[in-house]
């Protein structure tokens, strides 16, 4: 029963993913990708949990500790590029 429901989660976070792809290539603006990127990391995360509860093991969490991390970093870097234009300001006056 349980692994008939990891196997239905891992189906579905798999297909949620390739709409976010689907939405990345076609989206009509800048925040929609943005956004679809940040569904892909979150989904990605859960993805590896699952596998981690379906292989009976603790190995993986490091992996979705730097997943969350540079999805987070990511998504700051892409929204303010959208907003400002830069991402990292230096002031040259000095």
């Amino acid at each position: 029963m349980i692994e008939t429901m990891i196997t239905i989660s891992l189906v579905l976070f798999s297909i949620t993913i390739s709409i976010a792809v689907i939405r990345i290539i076609l989206g009509p603006s800048m925040p929609d990708r943005v956004l679809a990127l940040d569904v892909i990391g979150v989904n990605l995360i859960a993805m590896i949990a699952v596998v981690s509860v379906m292989l009976k093991t603790k190995a993986f969490l490091e992996v979705i500790l730097i997943l969350g991390i540079l999805s987070f970093i990511g998504t700051i870097a892409f929204s303010k590029s959208i907003e400002r234009g830069v991402i990292v300001e230096r002031n040259r006056d000095r």
